[in-house]
């Protein structure tokens, strides 16, 4: 796949290009592709990359000059994301942070807190966890239950804190914190975060929706146990967070007390079309090891693998069609139209299915592991392609979104 995106961001794109070229070598030339946003594989070699990209000040191209970004536009951010792709570099393990914690500050952050969390993330010095999901709060985020209270006490303020300090703020007292209660789980990269961003419920009395409230959680201290959860793939990525008295200050609220949920849905809906893009690209690149692997094997002979094949082919220019059509709308300063909402449940569902026909063709074969559960890129891929359309809206949510909000389908009943 070749895009060009016009003269305004040549030459963007040829230094972009060329940086990729001179850098993406040895150790990370040998690990093209390795990792995802539930794919914790080679960490250390991921993390050393992303302090590489932040030499070169590649990361937060779209991010204020001020913060320590490029200031550039979203034309710009997108050619990044499908530059990076395009050469199959690593996953970058600050993920989160750059593509969720990070706008949401810009978009909803107090400027405090601009100044004090963004060029950490951009210097790779602090990483973050993200503390949505619960045991009994999954794709029904409303029913969160993990509790904050404001308390007195001898907190501090990170007005006046230093950027390379411990990943707790210090500074001047100002006796009042809140005091966190509660577990949240599928943590992801959990285990390296020193800081969360946990949706809580500050109003006891309130339900669903209201009463939430987005506060920012140091992971190093003692109220806050995180354990690791092992994935099918053999990784632990994911974790689960346990809250039992754990303390952050006043003045961490994101956004506005009592409307959270706000600040949620605007960081879960984060140029969603643009991170997809990326995210086709390795699709595409299956779908031809998937040819390929058909023609090795003859299948292409057999008239129903061949009608499956094709439709494997189809289903990744499909979401190309319709990632170019969201990026189309996103550079105009329009609203994403209905496929950006649709996009992200045909996606999950058809990489299952092309993960299935790569298992189903690689024979029994593709069910023998290396030693100490080695795993080839086809079975890894395959076994976290199960969790897609799960995390980030699981299909039965995204199906009621679509219902409901697109097709105005009477609401699903509630007990």
């Amino acid at each position: 796949m070749e895009l060009d995106f016009g003269p305004a961001v040549r030459g963007f794109r040829d230094e972009l290009r060329d940086w990729l070229a001179e850098h993406l070598v040895g150790e990370f030339a040998e690990h093209r592709g390795v990792g995802g946003p539930t794919d914790g594989a080679a960490w250390e070699v991921r993390l050393a990359w992303d302090r590489e990209l932040a030499a070169g000040n590649w990361l937060g191209v779209g991010w204020p000059q001020e913060y320590g970004g490029r200031g550039l536009g979203l034309l710009e951010e997108i050619v990044f994301e499908y530059e990076y792709a395009r050469v199959n570099a690593p996953y970058r393990a600050t993920g989160n942070a750059l593509d969720l914690l990070g706008p949401m500050l810009l978009k909803m952050g107090s400027e405090a807190q601009r100044k004090r969390f963004l060029p950490p993330i951009l210097s790779v010095e602090e990483l973050w966890g993200q503390g949505f999901s619960e045991p009994g709060a999954g794709s029904d985020l409303a029913s969160v239950r993990t509790r904050a209270e404001r308390a007195g006490g001898g907190g501090t303020s990170f007005e006046d804190a230093s950027v390379e300090g411990a990943s707790r703020p210090t500074g001047v007292e100002n006796g009042d914190e809140w005091v966190v209660n509660g577990q949240k789980v599928w943590t992801s990269f959990g285990v390296h975060a020193d800081w969360l961003y946990v949706l809580t419920r500050t109003d006891p009395d309130s339900r669903r929706h209201k009463g939430l409230t987005m506060l920012l959680v140091p992971a190093d201290q003692p109220g806050v146990e995180i354990r690791p959860i092992r994935n099918l793939a053999g990784q632990d990525e994911f974790a689960e967070v346990f809250l039992s008295d754990a303390r952050t200050d006043a003045d961490m609220v994101v956004g506005e007390v009592g409307q959270g949920w706000r600040t949620a849905m605007a960081t879960l809906g984060i140029e969603r079309g643009t991170t997809l893009l990326p995210q086709q690209l390795t699709f595409e690149r299956e779908a031809e090891a998937l040819i390929g692997l058909a023609r090795e094997r003859g299948a292409l002979d057999d008239p129903m693998l061949r009608r499956r094949i094709v439709d494997a082919w189809i289903s990744v220019r499909i979401m190309r069609t319709t990632n170019l059509r969201t990026i189309a709308e996103l550079t105009a300063g329009r609203a994403p139209g209905p496929q950006a909402t649709t996009a992200k449940l045909y996606a999950s569902t058809r990489h299952q299915q092309l993960g299935h026909l790569a298992m189903e063709l690689a024979g029994p074969a593709g069910q023998i592991v290396g030693e100490d559960y080695g795993l080839d890129t086809r079975q890894r891929s395959f076994l976290l392609s199960l969790a897609e359309t799960i995390y980030g809206g699981s299909s039965e949510i995204q199906r009621n979104i679509i219902g409901e909000q697109l097709l105005g389908l009477p609401k699903e009943p509630r007990p």
